[in-house]
């Protein structure tokens, strides 16, 4: 304690100075940057500062579930970040919200809890990645759990994330859905994150009383009364301080004054899988030909930073109902004052739900080894939105849902990279989505599946209509061509700062520290080897509880 209440008397000493010194700084407030800090303050050895660009959390449509897409466009919360356009896409450019704020995009997500699967994580260790496989990560995702459904060798209780099963809750229709897979010879799973994910059933999402449950919410919150622990919002990074190749702290922008801290332990980097590879290149560590060419020296030549980027990409098929759907709740004044009225009274109804209420991991032919292809079913549709847009309190006039597809494991790769020097610009990203044969074949095998759903009994007695892509479209060039036309992101971009044993193809080590250089770590979802097979939430959180058991072991050594 003797050590805290000095290093307290040192901040506030040097406040008025612009500099603070701590023993972690933590950049991102994020999934990943919330565990840190939580954990590397826990103790109380340590000083922790976090660093967040954007502001609170304790805002109205952050913390009601369903208020998230109201959030998707509204820059005070989120990065907007677009795309180049795509070439496979028709050439669209893509619309990527992240979020900016206090829980990152924890506060701005869909909120649905989804581990991957078993063999993802032996994937990530045959790749030189020692203490990475499921054995090793099981441990981590059974701590940060407190699941409703109770603890058992896959589940946990009593950490601090919640995670509801909230099947009792969601819209008749899903029961219908769920009818029409078994039809068709796809079998029930009441828990993805248990023994196994193949099926199909009800999604859990991390919610608690009626609330999301973020990063922010789950660890942050309770972390911010210990002295140890400071966090600064609206305080963007501009670059890592570098000495004889350690980082040494951090400079940083708050309210239009520069600022710098140093670091006499660790600085890391949990700012996601844009913004940690945008703020290595502009600190001279990245591709040297890209570095160059702006103007910027080169501190380390890591020619992996920025590269390697992954995303999950997804297809809706869009259906007017002939019974009612979430439209009829959320579409009229009359349904919207109801569902407030109920989730003001009770915290339940669709206000203090996700949307994407059931979905399954599936095998779409003969042969696989595990599930390719992820489900989703939404009970509502929103036809008039715009790019980017989750108008989910406004949609559709007449009762409408979804029904989509995404491949678990795309093979495309892409890449982002700095424009200029200026740390407030925007990076250049670059997906390349569907740029492989794989990808448009299992995009493709996806949306045959949904077809079929679609033609199943219990679906096809609540159809009256198929939307998008429409019955004109049934050849496999007609629906290859509605993929590049509508086909999109669901926000899940990983590995622009890849885990790996070789510093010309990775970026971080097994340790997740920087090779090349030393008290730098980068903690968050860009480090991931490959994506995992669905949501990328839980994984990143699972991944930020070991990464700071590997930044307190150093400590003690």
């Amino acid at each position: 304690m003797l050590a805290v209440a000095t290093s307290r008397l040192v901040l506030g000493a040097q406040r008025d100075n612009l500099m603070m010194e701590f023993d972690y700084i933590i950049v991102g407030a994020g999934s990943a940057g919330c565990t840190v800090a939580a954990r590397l303050s826990e103790n109380g050895a340590f000083t922790v500062l976090l660093l967040e660009a954007g502001g609170s959390d304790r805002r109205l449509w952050i913390q009601m579930p369903i208020g998230y897409g109201m959030c998707f466009y509204n820059p005070s919360v989120n990065w907007m970040y677009q795309t180049e356009p795509e070439r496979a896409l028709d050439g669209r450019r893509g619309y990527w919200p992240r979020g900016k704020v206090l829980g990152g995009s924890s506060s701005i997500n869909a909120m649905v809890y989804i581990r991957g699967q078993a063999t993802d994580f032996e994937d990530w260790r045959n790749l030189g990645n020692p203490g990475w496989g499921w054995e090793d990560v099981l441990p981590y995702f059974k701590k940060i759990e407190d699941f409703s459904g109770g603890a058992d060798p896959w589940r946990g209780t009593g950490g601090p994330l919640h995670v509801e099963d909230v099947s009792r809750d969601c819209h008749p229709l899903c029961a219908a859905y769920l009818r029409a897979c078994e039809e068709i010879g796809l079998s029930r799973n009441n828990d993805f994150n248990g023994w196994r994910q193949d099926g199909v059933g009800h999604y859990q999402i991390t919610m608690r009383g009626g609330f999301r449950m973020s990063a922010a919410r789950a660890y942050l919150r309770p972390a911010m009364k210990r002295p140890n622990l400071r966090v600064e919002t609206n305080a963007q990074a501009t670059r890592v301080l570098l000495e004889a190749r350690r980082a040494t702290g951090i400079e940083y922008c708050q309210n239009g004054t520069r600022r710098n801290a140093r670091a006499r332990r660790e600085v890391i980097l949990a700012a996601g899988s844009i913004n940690s590879p945008q703020l290595l290149q502009l600190s001279g560590v990245g591709p040297a030909a890209v570095l160059r060419g702006l103007g910027i020296e080169v501190v380390l030549e890591s020619p992996a930073v920025g590269r390697n980027l992954q995303d999950h990409i997804c297809i809706d098929h869009l259906y007017r109902s002939r019974v009612p759907t979430l439209n009829r709740e959320l579409g009229t004044w009359r349904g919207r004052l109801c569902a407030g009225i109920r989730y003001a009274l009770l915290r339940r109804g669709p206000l203090s739900l996700s949307v994407n209420q059931g979905g399954g991991f599936i095998r779409v032919r003969p042969g696989l080894a595990r599930p390719n292809i992820q489900l989703y079913f939404s009970p509502l549709s929103y036809t008039r939105a715009g790019p980017g847009k989750r108008a989910l309190m406004r949609p559709d006039p007449f009762p409408g849902f979804l029904l989509s597809a995404q491949p678990c494991r795309p093979t495309s790769r892409g890449y982002l990279e700095i424009r200029s020097g200026d740390p407030f610009a925007a990076p250049r990203i670059v997906p390349n989505s569907l740029s492989t044969e794989e990808d448009l074949r299992e995009m493709l095998e996806g949306t045959k599946i949904l077809r079929r759903l679609a033609g199943a009994p219990s679906l096809a007695a609540v159809i009256a209509e198929e939307l998008q892509p429409g019955p004109k479209a049934r050849s496999d060039q007609e629906l290859l061509q509605d993929i590049r036309r509508r086909a999109s992101t669901v926000f899940h971009p990983v590995s622009t700062c890849r885990m790996g044993p070789d510093p010309k193809e990775n970026v971080v080590n097994h340790e997740l520290k920087v090779h090349g250089l030393s008290g730098l770590r980068v903690i968050d979802a860009s480090v991931f080897p490959t994506i995992t097979s669905g949501n990328t939430n839980a994984p990143t959180i699972m991944l930020a509880e070991k990464g700071a058991d590997l930044a307190l072991a150093d400590a003690v050594r």
